[in-house]
């Protein structure tokens, strides 16, 4: 008796195979497919891409997320013109490799411009697979992150190539502030290539092999006849340093993969979400002696603010965001007592901690994404004021400086501020006052919160006593010091109610944390709108 599912005759050439043969025949198609896929380009520009020191997209996927856990999306797709030669460059995935996986067991979506295809470039299949990832991921409630190395728009595809990068800016609007997105630059990146990564929460360059600007140096010298490299044009340290554009730099790609690793440690999957909290890796009623000593008895002498927040914080906790921009000002995250939180302050040792355009620009950023996402807020206020001139006042400085007062004022996440030394004027109240519904203001016992410094105040209000009196330098320091008894001590704040507590400096993180825990499930209710106009 013959056996259930086995053919009495060999089948003959032309006849069907049997079962097995055409599963075998099904599976080795598959596998020629992924071999393919996983071509890209082909060796020789995948050993071009090499030999410039950088990895190609599926490599660097794979390098980011957990072993194993990468989950293609789309690979199939190819694109469908035929102008300019395209009939012939077909290539499975068309230059964008997209799917998804986990980072620290951590669920994200991902995707990778492939610069061995056509140079990266993005065309109308890109823009579908981008957008599928990005709804994927709002679907999901995962943070999406974008491995972008590309020459710009496919010039071959015309409008079909623009519209791509539409649908893909619109859909990078519509995440923002439902899930986190962040751009890791590897390659050079210019036109539309860099208005998405401009969309997104946080932008990681890698020093000296990517870059990022609107037009080349090619155009520029045949527009405006400057001359100009690309790495001064728009490296990872123009970026990092003078445009704000980078929030992070990394030495290699694999530095960089870490800074996104690290990064999301800190802030939560979505905007239903808060920051996962870590089993404490410090004491919570730790207090450091040297806080208390740590701000020099003259207003005019300076200190690392650094010092302040690494003393407060879970030790060696602080992560800095934009740390080589606007470095008057700090922001970045930390946990405290384990707690995930956005920390911002002003920095003395620069510019004496004054607020400028770009600080603006950098704390109001800062405080909506941390508002956005749930993430708690503490501020370390010492500032003398915003900067005068007429380069920061043509600049729009006033503009700038209400971001801060917009951002504050909009955020509904708990807000803790700590006034270290000087809260001066205007800058005062929107470094996280009570005036902008702070929840908790504390004072150290040092601090000045007045109008201006009492010796500006002096030159104001007594310029004909002093003028007038015997010794003028003596009448002058008497009155600076009657001035900073009577008006500008936090003794007078508190009992206006404006001050929480004045507290020893030592007693700083204990606080800190008891108001966290108060304001865990802080509720709040705002006016009824579609959005507000902020002063950008």
């Amino acid at each position: 008796m013959m056996e259930a599912g086995v053919n009495e005759k060999t089948p003959s050439a032309g006849e069907n195979p049997s079962g097995s043969e055409a599963q075998l025949s099904l599976i080795k198609k598959v596998q020629e497919y992924r071999a393919k896929i996983e071509e890209g380009g082909g060796k020789e520009r995948i050993d071009a891409q090499h030999a410039k020191g950088k990895q190609t997209a599926r490599e660097r996927v794979l390098q980011l997320l957990d072993e194993g856990s990468f989950q293609e999306v789309d690979a199939y797709m190819t694109h469908r013109h035929t102008d300019f030669g395209l009939d012939k460059t077909r290539t499975l995935g068309d230059g964008l490799v997209a799917g998804f996986g986990k980072i620290n067991g951590r669920r994200v979506c991902i995707y990778a411009q492939d610069f061995t295809v056509l140079g990266g470039s993005f065309g109308e299949v890109a823009g579908q697979k981008v957008c599928k990832v990005l709804d994927l991921a709002m679907q999901a409630g995962v943070p999406v992150i974008g491995l972008n190395d590309s020459g710009g728009a496919r010039i071959q595809e015309g409008v079909y190539s623009l519209y791509a990068y539409g649908e893909v800016f619109y859909r990078n609007t519509l995440a923002s502030g439902v899930v986190p997105q962040i751009s890791v630059m590897l390659g050079p990146c210019a036109g539309g290539a860099v208005y998405s990564p401009a969309l997104t929460d946080f932008i990681v360059m890698t020093k000296d092999i990517s870059n990022m600007f609107i037009t080349g140096p090619e155009v520029i010298k045949t527009v405006t006849g400057e001359e100009v490299d690309t790495e001064t044009l728009g490296g990872a340290s123009t970026h990092a340093t003078i445009s704000g554009v980078a929030h992070l730099v990394g030495e290699t790609e694999a530095d960089s993969f870490a800074l996104v690793r690290k990064l999301l440690e800190y802030i939560p999957s979505n905007n239903t979400e808060t920051p996962r909290r870590l089993p404490p890796a410090d004491e919570d009623l730790r207090g450091d002696p040297a806080l208390n000593t740590i701000v020099p008895v003259s207003s005019s002498e300076t200190y690392d603010m650094h010092e302040v927040i690494e003393r407060v914080m879970d030790r060696g906790s602080f992560f800095e965001i934009h740390a080589g921009y606007a470095m008057n000002a700090i922001v970045g995250f930390a946990r405290l007592n384990g707690e995930s939180v956005g920390v911002v302050a002003n920095q003395p040792s620069v510019m004496a901690g004054v607020i400028d355009i770009n600080a603006g620009d950098k704390i109001a950023r800062f405080v909506r994404f941390c508002d956005a996402f749930n993430i708690p807020l503490i501020t370390f206020t010492d500032t003398p004021g915003f900067m005068p001139g007429t380069v920061q006042e043509h600049g729009g400085i006033i503009r700038h400086g209400a971001k801060i007062v917009y951002a504050y004022s909009e955020a509904t996440v708990p807000k803790l501020t700590v006034i270290t030394r000087k809260g001066y004027g205007g800058a005062y109240i929107v470094m996280g006052s009570k005036h902008i519904h702070a929840d908790l203001v504390y004072s150290w016992p040092n601090a000045e919160i007045a109008v201006m410094g009492a010796e500006g105040a002096v030159n104001i209000l007594y310029r004909k006593e002093i003028k007038a009196a015997e010794d003028p330098a003596a009448e002058r320091a008497r009155l600076v010091e009657e001035i900073r008894e009577k008006f500008s001590n936090p003794y007078r704040s508190a009992a206006a109610g404006f001050v929480t507590e004045v507290i020893l400096p030592v007693e700083t993180r204990g606080r800190l944390i008891a108001g966290l825990e108060l304001l865990r499930d802080k509720q709040s209710s705002a006016p009824a709108k579609k959005h507000g106009n902020m002063p950008l």
